[in-house]
């Protein structure tokens, strides 16, 4: 799967954005795919991953995707990690980190337990993350699209080089961390949006207006 990532970051790098890609799987096949769409956009938040798990969500007909793993050539940012946990993806797979912009290795949004305590019923338990997938042949595509560029943010800290070319960790391991009322508050949160989506729209507001 990655080996098909980072065939989209070349794509991303021909089609003038920078290299980003992602591809999310299930069971070995893949469900949905896609590039960076920022300069095409013109949109800031057109990100590989939002709009693959976007798409995986629709084609799969549930918000739920527990099942499936994203992989990316470059460390998800914030924005693109806070989507993975509110849709419970179980594994994060990368291939160059990111220690300046990650949301791993620098702002711990995939790595963080709290936002799944306290609001279980969106946000899942933290994913499996893997590390250095891969890397040379990710770092070859970002090298040959801008030289420069790419020794830019490398000296920057932007991203970085792994300890070697080959080299692959698992960063953490799936892991809940359940406090005692954790599954109650989520029933009740879920049951609560259950109600309020069959509950008809009040005369004057927006739903209404729409029907």
């Amino acid at each position: 799967m990655m080996e098909r990532c980072i065939a989209l970051s070349m794509e991303a790098a021909e089609s003038r954005e920078l290299p980003f890609a992602c591809v999310v799987c299930r069971e070995g096949e893949v469900v949905a795919e896609a590039i960076n769409r920022v300069v095409r956009d013109s949109d800031v938040t057109r990100h590989a991953e939002i709009l693959a798990i976007s798409e995986a969500q629709r084609l799969l007909g549930r918000r739920d995707l527990s099942d499936c793993t994203i992989y990316s050539n470059v460390e998800p940012c914030p924005m693109c990690a806070f989507p993975i946990r509110e849709t419970r993806i179980g594994r994060v797979v990368y291939a160059i980190s990111s220690p300046m912009m990650g949301g791993l290795s620098k702002w711990n949004v995939l790595g963080d337990n709290e936002i799944s305590n306290v609001m279980p019923e969106v946000f899942g338990d933290r994913p499996e993350v893997t590390a250095g997938v891969s890397y040379r042949e990710a770092a070859a595509v970002w090298r040959k699209w801008n030289p420069i560029f790419w020794l830019g943010i490398r000296l920057r800290g932007c991203l970085a080089d792994p300890a070697e070319d080959t080299a692959m960790s698992v960063l953490q391991v799936r892991q809940s961390d359940r406090r005692p009322l954790r599954p109650f508050m989520s029933w009740i949160s879920n049951a609560v949006a259950r109600i309020l989506a069959r509950a008809p729209a009040r005369k004057g507001s927006p739903a209404a207006a729409r029907d």
